[in-house]
């Protein structure tokens, strides 16, 4: 396996994981990974639907942590456990206030900045898609991403660019890169210029789609303009997604003109050969 490094791993601390940390790391090792990045969910103001757990997406981090150090210690040996955390942009003032308390509360090895919602509302429900094209429903996502990081930078690599496709009617069927090429490239150039990577997010296929997110089309463009860092995660919920994908990955990134990927610690990325 040419990719050793899973940098986007949920565990039970993350209120949509399956699998402890643990498991995650013995199955990072029996997988022969050398490191593995912890990236649980914390999603300030998410709107919960009615039954939810209404702090499903609030991390504790401080019990995280505690967990993570003494796992870190237990594994030293055999793989190097990483500190990371997945935050949930959003616009409003208030939000982008307690992210930036957040993200300096703790060193963090990494974040991952991301777009769990668009404009208040969630695209894993069916009603974001409703009344108008997908097409329409995803330039408002694509949007709503360039307003975020704008108002938000403290964080490494932007997550799963086009995750908004995962739970459309058609899913990525009829999308394409080319659609929004406008608005996305202006997406990899901010990146570029603040020197921010991008994610391959191997989640895709499992989710039913044909290629990761973001779409290699997405990835192809980055490295046109410039852009060089690219971290390369799972998503993984579970054990059972722990390093998804990753040889073909490894391969595709390589056709695409890429000879690295990154692995961030105290939030610095450090290089290995695909």
């Amino acid at each position: 396996m040419a990719i050793l490094g899973d940098s986007h791993v949920h565990s039970t601390f993350s209120g949509d994981g399956e699998s402890t940390m643990e498991e995650q790391i013995e199955k990072a090792i029996s997988l022969g990974m050398r490191s593995v990045t912890f990236t649980e969910h914390n999603d300030f103001d998410f709107p919960y639907k009615e039954g939810d757990r209404q702090d499903m997406f609030l991390l504790n981090a401080d019990s995280y942590l505690y967990d993570l150090l003494s796992l870190k210690a237990k594994y030293e040996d055999k793989i190097r456990i990483l500190f990371g955390v997945e935050l949930g942009l959003q616009p409003q003032q208030e939000t982008v206030k307690k992210n930036l308390i957040f993200a300096r509360a703790h060193e963090y090895d990494f974040i991952i900045g991301s777009s769990h919602l668009c404009h208040g509302k969630d695209p894993y429900y069916r009603e974001f898609f409703e009344g108008r094209s997908e097409e329409e429903a995803h330039r408002e996502y694509f949007e709503s991403i360039l307003e975020n990081m704008k108002l938000f930078s403290n964080f490494d690599v932007y997550g799963h660019l086009d995750y908004v496709v995962r739970y459309g009617p058609r899913k990525d069927f009829e999308y394409s890169y080319q659609q929004h090429a406008d608005i996305i490239d202006e997406i990899l150039k901010w990146l570029i210029e603040n020197e921010k990577g991008i994610e391959v997010n191997t989640a895709g296929p499992r989710c039913g789609l044909k290629e990761p997110n973001p779409c290699w089309d997405i990835v192809k463009r980055y490295r046109e303009l410039g852009g060089e860092i690219v971290t390369v995660g799972s998503d993984a919920h579970s054990s059972d997604y722990i390093a998804y994908h990753f040889d073909e990955t490894a391969q595709i990134l390589k056709e695409l003109g890429f000879n690295y990927y990154a692995v961030y610690e105290n939030r610095l990325p450090e290089y290995f050969k695909l």
